[in-house]
């Protein structure tokens, strides 16, 4: 049987989402916690995408095949049972065999949030502590440059090994939080980002704000597709998964956790 979750987590502690050899992630403890569930056998567990060390997941979905007889409300309790504080699987579906975790997705938006006033030490694990003014208005000047088709090779880490960089992003804007006037908030949605690229874009976006750097210095970076021109990548703290858009969503359901 195939089920598909929707949870959150703290990536504080975690060394990203995928699994990797000798280090603590997100889908290790998930695979782990499944183990018990399916009699021992080996669950994979395959996430819409994964995050880096130390982002978060507001809303995140993933699916897995279990073995056992088993419904989704039990599911969705026995991982909770299993599971560490710092995740936590708010519901639980059984679905059909084509149901695929990844290839749901039609956006995902993710949110960055800074610190403008004083240190908050609790704050620090969610929000990056700039402690310092910026230039609302010069970085939403940089961010439309960013909105659109690109290629976003000069935001990429690693870009001498990616064939592709070109995606699209459908919104960004930078707001103040009404109910924290001292946080900034950077949203982005698109189908999907490369690896470091929301970090890397902030992180000049940030330089832009102090007045580093002009705002149609972003265009050049952008277009000179050379990531040795933006050196600066945002902290991970600030960083975010909060929201999913999937396509016919409901097709897929044959049992809710009725919750």
């Amino acid at each position: 049987m195939r089920f598909c979750i929707c949870f959150s987590y703290e990536g504080t502690n975690y060394k990203g989402y995928q699994r990797q050899k000798g280090l603590l992630t997100v889908q290790e403890v998930l695979e782990n916690a499944l183990l018990k569930i399916n009699d021992q056998k080996r669950v994979v567990v395959h996430a819409s995408g994964r995050t880096d060390k130390g982002v978060h997941a507001l809303c995140q979905i993933a699916h897995f095949d279990l073995d056992v007889a088993i419904t989704a409300s039990q599911v969705k309790r026995a991982l909770n049972s299993n599971l560490p504080e710092d995740i936590y699987v708010k519901s639980a579906y059984l679905v059909d065999e084509s149901f695929h975790a990844r290839y749901v997705v039609l956006k995902k938006t993710y949110q960055y949030r800074v610190n403008i006033g004083e240190y908050q030490p609790l704050r620090r694990r969610f929000v990056y502590q700039h402690n310092y003014p910026l230039s609302i208005e010069k970085m939403r000047e940089a961010l439309t440059y960013l909105i659109g088709v690109h290629d976003f090779r000069a935001f990429v880490t690693e870009n001498k090994t990616k064939e592709n960089c070109i995606r699209e992003i459908t919104k960004a804007t930078c707001e103040v939080d009404l109910s924290n006037k001292d946080e900034i908030i950077f949203t982005f949605e698109g189908k999907g980002f490369l690896r470091y690229q929301i970090r890397n874009m902030v992180g000049l976006l940030l330089k832009v704000g102090t007045l580093k750097i002009s705002p149609s210095r972003v265009k050049e970076i952008l277009e000179s597709k050379d990531r040795s021109k933006n050196g600066v990548t945002a902290p991970a703290c600030g960083l975010c998964l909060t929201d999913l858009e999937l396509k016919e969503p409901y097709s897929y359901i044959t049992e809710k956790d009725g919750k």
